[in-house]
């Protein structure tokens, strides 16, 4: 076999054997078969083509077109002519494919099943990177750089990977390019003639040679040794650096006592809005529950506190083992009224989610299988591939009630969590501080601009609830959204979180499911389009509390507010009554009488305890911040729904 030969063989190994670190992703293994057929083939055009000889860039040029006429033939046969020549309909069949596979990677959990999107994806991925190997390493002659297009072919399998063995992987990878290496360099060494392999080592005839030539022998032994020694580095007892950006780095996500590890910085929000636009709604979880409320019902999955400008993302924190008894929750104070509640919560057999969706604050949780436990942000994460998927468990949860007298009189947070919490880029556009100022103006306190966020967002700022509009990114993308006016929860929940933050609010965002749908067997089912994002502001005595921005989704957070002494609760009832009760008006009444508008003065006093409601709030002591609606504020008066004041 020739070197060049040889040297084509050794870098559609190289790929394949890189390649190979994909194979934890997906629930079969199929794909990396018809990937080595295409491979041999692609490879077998370019020994061909070298061999006429052509000009370099044509060999590689015959090589992608026969990798397109390949990749034609195995994912769009029926839209191409005689199968193989692509045409429109082929590349449309294609980026339809490539679409699908995108939303499959962001909708499924590790391993993911083998659609045809996600096939194509690692089909595809794994000839590009092949021919850039066989260009480099074969048409080129400079195995070296080759290195790099495997590296990334690597380096993505082990970024979505969460398994132990990514050791393995590398060394089947590393070792792929060694022997890429070493063919190289035999090839090299050939050019310059017949190499010298030392004196025979046995008896025999002075010409004969007994084993492989001593400059091979060495260079297979410097390989061994080099992998070796880069397997062995990272798991000597190194000197650790406390501190710094290294301060929390641990064992990761996995298996040990308990007592450490980390989570990285994932992005849950990847397919919440694929989730709130399917055509076909499905049930994610089925909920039974003791609360005699459930409106309130938030399953709170993960809080985002990284703010960079353009988007939200969670901290990378240290994890622990479960505890039998969570902690109570930062900040809430004895003094705050609280319920506790139970929630058994049961998981779709498809529903795979890394993070258990619980109320919050939890107190208590009872799941089985491989679980962690991240105190700051009070969420439980999967340990190595641990999902949702099938699973069935109880929550114990906290239903926090504090009053608007204490929201209002909250003092400011400790240092450390206020400057934590309150940071915000330079990078941020100054519209969004700038509205946030406007929006708040003649506010007392942080629960007043609070609110008065939460307003402008959903009820008086003129937004438009829209789940088509694109998430948006980079620095200008709240400035749109304050701007355009329309978007989705996340659009919501990610300026009110921001703009809080410039008004020194300590402010994050929660990811999750808004409350479901009550079912006739008394379960409560949470479907897909109850994906849900909202922000959390924290107040000191009462904690994270959590505030409704997005227009027509959930429902405001409620307070436990001091009925008015004007208005007695059996009055109120009796008043509600007569206002159902009230018969249409006679036409002739209809004629003489002007109409009344929604909004107007008639429409407005006709309601003397309306009157009297605005007159008490006005008083100090009765908890309503100057300036609010007490139609709009007070949500445990059934009269100020009622006459809409």
């Amino acid at each position: 076999m020739s070197g060049r030969a040889r040297l084509t063989l050794c870098a559609a190994a190289a790929t394949l054997m890189a390649a190979s670190a994909l194979l934890p992703l997906v629930e079969q293994i199929s794909w990396i078969l018809t990937a080595a057929v295409l491979l041999a083939v692609q490879c077998g055009v370019g020994a061909a083509t070298r061999r006429v000889p052509l000009a370099r860039p044509l060999t590689v040029l015959a090589q992608a077109l026969v990798t397109l006429m390949l990749l034609t033939l195995v994912f769009a046969r029926e839209q191409a002519l005689v199968g193989l020549v692509p045409g429109p309909q082929a590349f449309q069949h294609f980026a339809d494919l490539l679409r699908a596979g995108t939303d499959d990677v962001g909708r499924y959990a590790i391993p993911a099943p083998l659609s045809d999107g996600i096939r194509l994806m690692m089909v595809g991925g794994v000839l590009l990177i092949g021919l850039a190997v066989d260009t480099l390493a074969v048409t080129y002659r400079n195995a070296a750089p080759a290195g790099l297009p495997l590296l990334a072919l690597y380096s993505v399998a082990a970024g979505l990977s969460d398994a132990g063995t990514d050791w393995l992987w590398f060394l089947v990878a590393g070792g792929g390019y060694l022997m890429l290496l070493l063919a190289e360099g035999r090839e090299r060494l050939s050019q310059w003639g017949r190499v010298f392999g030392g004196a025979p080592r046995g008896p025999g005839a002075p010409g004969e040679r007994s084993g492989p030539v001593a400059p091979v022998r060495t260079g297979r032994r410097i390989g061994v040794a080099a992998l070796g020694v880069a397997l062995a580095v990272p798991l000597l007892p190194l000197p650790a650096i406390d501190g710094g950006l290294l301060g929390d780095a641990g064992a990761g996500v996995g298996p040990g006592t308990g007592g450490g590890g980390t989570i990285s910085a994932v992005n849950p929000l990847v397919s919440l809005r694929d989730s709130l636009n399917v055509n076909e709604d499905r049930t994610v979880l089925t909920l039974r529950t003791n609360s005699g409320d459930i409106s309130d019902l938030y399953l709170r999955i993960v809080s985002l506190d990284d703010f960079d400008g353009t988007t939200w993302k969670p901290s990378k924190r240290g994890v622990v083992a479960v505890p039998d008894e969570l902690p109570t929750p930062p900040g809430l104070s004895p003094q705050v009224r609280r319920a506790e509640i139970t929630t058994r919560v049961s998981a779709a057999d498809w529903y795979a989610q890394d993070w258990l969706p619980m109320p919050y604050p939890p107190s208590g949780v009872q799941v089985s299988g491989r679980w962690r436990y991240e105190p700051v942000g009070m969420t439980v994460v999967g340990d190595h591939r641990q999902t949702t998927r099938g699973k069935t468990y109880e929550v114990n949860s906290l239903q926090v009630r504090p009053t608007a007298k204490q929201l209002a009189a909250a003092p400011e947070a400790r240092g450390s969590l206020r400057e934590e919490y309150t940071e915000v880029p330079d990078t941020l556009p100054a519209v969004v501080s700038r509205t946030a100022r406007e929006i708040t103006d003649g506010s007392s306190n942080d629960y007043e601009r609070a609110v008065k966020l939460q307003d402008w967002f959903a009820v008086t700022g003129g937004f438009e609830y829209d789940t088509e509009v694109e998430v948006g990114s980079g620095k200008d993308a709240l400035a749109r959204f304050l701007r355009d006016k329309q978007g989705f929860c996340v659009h919501f929940s990610f300026a009110m979180a921001a703009m809080a933050r410039t008004l020194g609010v300590p402010a994050r965002v929660a990811v999750g499911f808004a409350p479901g749908s009550p079912q006739s067997d008394g379960s409560v089912a949470v479907s897909l389009k109850d994906a849900h994002a909202w922000p959390e502001l924290y107040f000191e005595g009462v904690g994270w509390t959590r505030f409704e921005p997005t227009p027509t989704r959930g429902r405001r957070p409620r307070t436990r507010c001091r009925r008015p002494r004007a208005v007695p609760s059996r009055t109120c009832r009796r008043l509600r009554g007569r206002r159902a009760r009230r018969r249409r008006p006679s036409r002739r009444r209809a004629r003489a009488a002007p109409r009344r508008t929604r909004g107007s003065r008639a429409a407005t006093t006709r309601c003397r305890w309306t009157r009297r409601i605005r007159a008490a709030a006005a008083r100090p002591g009765t908890g309503s911040p100057a300036g609010r609606s007490w139609g709009s504020w007070c949500w445990c008066c059934p009269c100020c729904r009622w006459c809409g004041g």
